[in-house]
């Protein structure tokens, strides 16, 4: 019989990962949401049950624990000063007493990775309240295992999207002298390995496990390691020993868009040294070859989609991941890496058949339909630099397919009477797209709607987009326009003609 597992916190960063691999080693799972409509977009919401109820809502917790075999427990707050920590404490207490009650066989929980020999009251909040959490749900009276994880390598983990962005937009960095604490990270894929084969321990089990990866290193050597696995420049990082968690959170909100609610614990934690002092989960949950991942390989793995051609889909909520580190469409906005988008739309007084005519033209001797000076400079300025510049113009007049070369361009995608994505291929600080799109509205009229897109590299993509983007509404707003009027005055030749 299949093992019945209860994901709460499934619609957050490890839950959302964590429910495909359950459904993978065949266990039934039912998800808790506040409110279940929350999970509808995620690529296997038809395939579990939802449930409505709330860890800090008791009365909730006898229905979505009924006839559960494994609970994971996912749930965690995020704040400062003693409210959040009762709401924890609170929480954790009703959580553990219905699923006993309930008869469930275990709980599995993911907290934080502590500090050997530091007493609780030296410890930040988020971590102390994350190790009373575990204490709880281990005196609750149901088997739990505690699985304690420091920093979690994977796209959209708060903690490796603020060693990110710190590390792209920042070559020189006056940081907080907590860069120079030991931290052992770990890829996510080994920490959902783990809590999948937590499922499977003996009922006498009841303890706490340290996660971590191969590696040991201080977040300045992550900073920098990441640069190089990125192909960035070195670093400079110079620590500033003045600078407290609270300040730091502020210098962290100011040069990331991770939010300062969620930067100060992770900033207030990063002040203790976490390095695992045991690997036990092996005695119950072995490691394959290569594992855990080296914390280059977790980077590669995080990285990944940011280099592929399909990168554009991540950010249009149409992705499915192929791995756990993978970015999800669901992750929210500041995960994922910067993506910088100019997007307008417009209706047409033509066919869509007459705008996709126009769409597909594009190009080659009939030009970009907006400021020709523009897209010719462009053009020059590439070649200056070693790149293809408009030089390639089209294979065909008036037909394209994928691999075409477009000008500077690439065909990447085409539907044939819907979509066209262009990807760059001229000398860029980063990678760039453009898309076009025809449709028709709700009340049956043509639409052409437009993306430019943008994944800047190291702080000069930064500072490529900020240079350019007061020239978007002239070129990107006039291509919209001239679009719209050239398939208008087709349109009209057409009916003329008939």
């Amino acid at each position: 019989m299949a093992v019945r597992s209860l994901v709460t916190g499934a619609s957050g960063y490890i839950g959302g990962r964590l429910v495909p691999e359950l459904l993978d080693a065949g266990h039934r799972v039912r998800c808790m949401a506040r409110d279940p409509a929350v999970l509808r977009d995620h690529p296997w919401a038809d395939r579990v049950e939802p449930v409505r109820a709330d860890v800090t809502d008791p009365d909730t917790l006898t229905a979505a624990l009924r006839d559960v075999d494994i609970a994971y427990y996912l749930v965690h707050t995020m704040g400062s000063g003693s409210r959040f920590e009762r709401t924890d404490r609170a929480a954790a207490h009703a959580f553990g007493e219905h699923a006993r009650a309930a008869g469930v066989r275990r709980i599995v929980y993911l907290g934080g990775l502590t500090p050997a020999g530091v007493p609780d009251r030296e410890l930040s909040p988020h971590l102390r309240s994350r190790a009373e959490v575990g204490r709880i749900l281990l005196d609750s009276g149901v088997p739990t295992t505690v699985l304690r994880a420091a920093v979690i390598i994977g796209s959209g983990s708060a903690s490796f999207e603020m060693l990110r962005y710190l590390t792209e937009r920042l070559p020189v960095m006056v940081t907080p002298s907590w860069v120079s604490t030991r931290v052992q990270p770990i890829a996510v894929r080994d920490v959902l390995r783990y809590l999948v084969g937590s499922a499977e321990m003996p009922d006498d089990v009841n303890r706490a496990f340290d996660l971590g990866g191969p590696d040991i290193m201080t977040y300045r050597e992550m900073m920098t390691r990441y640069a190089a696995v990125a192909g960035l420049p070195h670093r400079l990082i110079l620590p500033v020993p003045m600078l407290s968690p609270g300040l730091s959170s502020h210098w962290i909100g100011l040069v990331t868009p991770v939010p300062r609610t969620i930067a100060r614990p992770l900033a207030e934690s990063l002040r203790h040294e976490v390095v695992r002092q045991d690997h036990d989960i092996t005695r119950y949950v072995t490691d394959p070859p290569g594992h855990p991942l080296p914390f280059d390989t977790a980077l590669t793995l995080a990285l990944r989609r940011v280099r592929e051609a399909d990168v554009v889909t991540r950010w249009s909520s149409a992705a499915t991941p192929g791995v756990p580190s993978d970015p999800l469409p669901t992750d929210p906005d500041w995960a994922g890496g910067s993506l910088y988008t100019d997007r307008r739309e417009t209706t047409v007084d033509a066919s869509p058949a007459e705008l996709w005519r126009v769409v597909e033209g594009i190009g080659g001797d009939n030009g970009w339909y907006s400021f020709p000076l523009a897209w010719a400079v462009r053009g020059w300025l590439d070649r200056l630099v070693g790149g293809v510049g408009l030089s390639r113009g089209r294979r065909d007049a008036a037909r394209l397919r994928a691999g075409d070369s477009l000008d500077f361009w690439r065909v990447e995608a085409i539907e044939p009477g819907r979509l066209l994505r262009l990807r760059a291929e001229m000398r860029l600080p980063g990678l760039a797209w453009l898309e076009m799109t025809v449709d028709r509205t709700e009340d049956g009229r043509t639409r052409y709607r437009q993306r430019a897109l943008f994944h800047p590299h190291g702080l000069l993509g930064h500072l490529y987009w900020w240079s350019v983007s007061p020239f978007h509404a002239l070129v990107f707003g006039g291509m919209v326009r001239n679009i719209a009027r050239t398939a208008e005055r087709g349109q009209l030749r057409a009916g003329a003609e008939g």
